[in-house]
C-alpha cells in the first residue's frame, strides 16, 4: 500500500512510512521535477530509487538506516544533504563518494553517525575530536559553507586546507569474537617475547617507533595520523 506523500510545489515529502526502499511510483510520479526531497523517519538501506531525481537540489534522510555502503546517483544541483542519525562510521569513504557525485554541495549535516565525533551521541568524544574531524571533511570537501550545525568560518577553512589532510581517524580495532576470546584463555605454549621482558621485577624498557599519536584527553579512539608518519 502506497504511504502518506505531502506535495508542496517542487517539494516533496515521503516522511515516517517505515520504507525500506524509495517506492518506484514517487520517482516515476515526480521525480522529473523535484527540487526537495524529504525522506525522513522511514527504514532506508538504500537510496537507489534517486536516479529518477535528476533535479533534486536538497535531499533529507535523518533517521533511516543507511550505512557505508550508501551510493547516490550523480546529482550536479544538490546544495544540501542531511543524513542525521544514520549508521554510517566510514567517514572517508562516504566524502570521497560525495565528492564524485554531489559537485555543487554546499550543505551537509552528519550529526547522530558514528562517522561524527559529537558529544550528545559519542559522551566519550570532546571539542577537540569534532574540530579534528571538521577539518577532515573541509578537507575532502573545500566548497562546504555549513557542516552539521556550524558555519565554516574563513580560519576553518584555510586550517582544513593547511593541515586538514592529516587529521584522518584511523579506525578501532574490531571486535573479539567469542572463539578468539577461548582461544586467548588456552594460550600456545610459546611466549612470544624473551622472558625477561616479561618478568614484572624486570623493568628494562623495549624502545621502537610508535605508529599512532595521541590527541585530546580521551586517547582511545582518538588517533589520528601526523605528517611526519606517513
Amino acid at each position: 500500500m502506497a504511504g502518506s506523500i505531502a506535495l508542496n510545489g517542487t517539494q516533496i515529502s515521503y516522511i515516517g512510512n517505515d520504507s525500506k526502499e524509495i517506492p518506484d511510483y514517487i520517482g516515476e510520479t515526480y521525480g522529473h521535477f523535484a527540487k526537495r526531497l524529504d525522506l525522513s523517519f522511514n527504514q532506508l538501506r538504500s537510496l537507489y530509487g534517486l536516479k529518477m531525481f535528476p533535479e533534486l537540489e536538497e535531499l533529507i534522510v535523518d533517521n533511516n538506516q543507511l550505512g557505508n555502503d550508501i551510493r547516490l546517483p550523480k546529482l550536479p544541483h544538490l546544495h544540501t544533504l542531511m543524513l542525521n542519525k544514520n549508521q554510517i562510521s566510514d567517514i572517508e569513504a562516504l566524502l570521497e563518494h560525495l565528492a564524485e557525485v554531489t559537485p555543487a554541495l554546499e550543505y551537509l549535516s552528519l550529526l547522530g553517525n558514528e562517522a561524527c565525533p559529537n558529544q550528545l551521541v559519542s559522551p566519550d568524544k570532546d571539542e577537540d575530536d569534532y574540530q579534528r574531524y571538521r577539518y577532515f571533511v573541509l578537507h575532502k570537501l573545500p566548497q562546504l559553507k555549513f557542516l552539521d550545525t556550524r558555519k565554516v568560518t574563513k580560519l576553518e577553512a584555510l586550517e582544513a586546507g593547511a593541515r586538514g589532510e592529516f587529521m584522518k581517524v584511523v579506525k578501532p580495532k574490531r571486535e573479539v569474537l567469542p572463539s578468539e576470546a577461548i582461544q586467548d584463555r588456552n594460550p600456545l605454549p610459546y611466549t612470544p617475547l624473551p622472558r625477561g621482558s616479561r618478568d614484572a621485577k624486570n623493568h628494562t624498557g623495549l624502545f621502537t617507533k610508535c605508529s599512532y599519536i595521541y590527541y585530546g584527553k580521551h586517547s582511545e579512539g582518538n588517533r589520528f595520523i601526523r605528517n611526519d608518519q606517513l
